[in-house]
């Protein structure tokens, strides 16, 4: 497997974590999300994709997709709901909230597992206890945002409710670690503490993919599960490593040591792409990061991602992404 890969694309797609809150449920409790999508701009602004996540920090409790069966989840267990769909934590299984979502564009404290309020350009959470005093469960709950357009071929190869089970016990645990010193930082509200926890919770995201790649079983397919098969791999590692070479299937699959019937084959396997099909998306990724960030010219940024006309670049990127690359790029800014 190569985790270089998984890190230029995570570094592409801009992952980013967002604010931390707290919920404390007693022996009969229930909290209900709405979808991601309904409360992502007031999360985190400008993100494309929202995806929230739960840490059991003591106690017990279930989690769910809105209609969905549960699974139980235990201190030092991590629940992530990667393409942001309505869920429930709760204190027993089957549990819904009494109050119906209906309005998702403007969520009520009722409809939702925590307090939220706009201050400028941040968002203050505030601590929801669901019980009484003596809590019999705690949660470390948040966010994490990212691109989902033009490619972003993570997320599809994640799971809809991703459980990521504590590993060994007590220090051994890498994540049980980090909750400690993130809830830590969350209550002392020391300087620097907003931007500390946010890198500490991207981390952690990467460690639960990662995780999640330890476990899957042989024989799964997927963009994640193609990471690890020894062609697919490495074509990915040759094409996130210069995603501006002329490539061809002919010169990729002499670079990876099998014939390009095979190669092809396996690549569409796993990634739902071939090869080079594949390579012309992950451009258009690349190439919308340096329009939004970058001051360069639509020409020098064809060249920088594999095209040596600025007009074949335009087509590709419109045909991708549904407007030409400066029109694409005013709209960014004015976003």
């Amino acid at each position: 497997m190569s985790q270089d890969t998984l890190s230029e694309v995570l570094r592409s797609v801009r992952l980013r974590g967002a604010v931390f809150y707290h919920v404390e449920g007693d022996s009969s409790w229930v909290a209900e999300a709405p979808p991601a999508a309904a409360i992502g701009d007031t999360i985190m602004p400008g993100t494309q994709h929202v995806m929230e996540y739960h840490v059991v920090t003591h106690g017990s409790c279930w989690g769910a997709l809105a209609g969905e069966p549960p699974v139980r989840m235990v201190a030092g267990d991590v629940v992530l709901f990667p393409h942001g769909y309505a869920h429930v934590i709760s204190s027993a299984p089957g549990m819904r909230a009494s109050v119906e979502i209906r309005d998702y564009a403007m969520p009520r404290p009722a409809q939702m597992p925590f307090h939220m309020r706009r201050s400028g350009e941040s968002v203050e959470v505030s601590q929801l206890a669901l019980g009484g005093t003596d809590c019999d469960t705690r949660l470390v709950c948040g966010f994490f945002g990212c691109d989902a357009r033009p490619f972003n071929p993570l997320l599809g190869s994640l799971p809809r409710l991703l459980h990521i089970r504590r590993r060994g016990g007590g220090d051994e645990d890498w994540i049980s670690q980090f909750i400690r010193f993130a809830v830590a930082e969350s209550v002392n509200k020391r300087p620097g503490g907003e931007a500390l926890l946010e890198r500490l919770s991207e981390t952690m995201f990467v460690e639960l993919v990662r995780r999640y790649i330890d476990d899957m079983p042989e024989g799964q397919e997927g963009w994640l599960a193609g990471l690890r098969d020894r062609y697919v791999g490495r074509a990915l590692a040759l094409l996130h490593a210069a995603p501006a070479e002329a490539w061809s299937i002919d010169a990729l699959a002499d670079k990876v040591g099998v014939s390009r019937s095979v190669l092809h084959e396996r690549f569409a396997q796993f990634t739902g792409h071939a090869p080079m099909q594949y390579l012309a998306h992950w451009r258009m990724q690349l190439a919308a990061n340096l329009l939004r960030q970058s001051g360069s010219s639509i020409a020098a940024i064809a060249l920088e991602v594999g095209y040596q006309s600025e007009a074949a670049f335009s087509r590709a990127f419109r045909r991708t992404v549904g407007a030409p690359p400066a029109a694409w790029r005013r709209q960014q800014a004015g976003t």
